[in-house]
């Protein structure tokens, strides 16, 4: 039976978690996690990655196992890494540059005022169309929040308790996958918002 890679010493939870785990085959689970996690679309969550396997698993103890996993790709072109809905693999960041020669005529990167628009929802949230445009000093195209909404990167969330009821719109969980974050709290500045964006092959289209 394979074994964990021993904790450092002063990790002792993890040390405690390899012990009450020890009969599970941690070699074969690595495989099927990375197998999963390599052909999954989507990132997957603690819940997925413990119906793969026949032994019931803490969550901890999938967490380490993750760990792991991800030191093994340190030095690799690709890395897997926690984001707002799961685990998932992904190419470095700093490689984009050279991945995009394989697709060198890109679609036009998005306006400045969906950025903006985004940008407003994003730390304003939850905000009316109204707000957006208070905000921004000018109209809110129709066409701007279609396309937040097509990229499921904004959502209608409910109604302000106004006259005319206008719809409240915040981000969606995808927009934090989309920039490899776990949580709004590390929503980067707009600037940088849109190069994440770039990096993770989102543009319009």
């Amino acid at each position: 039976m394979s074994e964990l890679v021993a904790p450092s010493p002063s990790n002792e939870s993890a040390t405690a978690v390899v012990e009450a785990e020890h009969a599970v085959d941690i070699v074969l689970l690595k495989r099927v996690f990375e197998a999963a996690l390599m052909s999954s679309q989507e990132p997957l969550n603690i819940t997925e990655l413990k119906r793969l396997s026949d032994t019931p698993l803490e969550t901890a103890f999938i967490e380490e196992v993750l760990r792991q996993l991800a030191e093994k790709y340190a030095d690799s072109g690709i890395e897997l890494n926690r984001v707002a809905t799961g685990w998932r693999f992904r190419s470095r960041p700093e490689l984009q540059e050279y991945l995009d020669k394989l697709n060198p005529q890109k679609p036009p990167r998005y306006s400045r005022a969906v950025m903006e628009t985004l940008a407003i929802i994003a730390y304003r949230q939850p905000v009316t169309r109204g707000d957006i445009e208070d905000i921004r000093g000018v109209n809110v195209s129709p066409q701007v929040l279609k396309t937040l909404e097509g990229r499921s990167w904004i959502e209608v969330i409910g109604t302000r308790d106004t006259p005319g009821k206008p719809e409240l719109f915040a981000t969606t969980q995808q927009l934090l996958d989309d920039l490899n974050l776990r949580t709004l709290s590390e929503l980067p500045a707009l600037a940088e918002m849109g190069s994440l964006l770039d990096q993770s092959g989102n543009h319009e289209s």
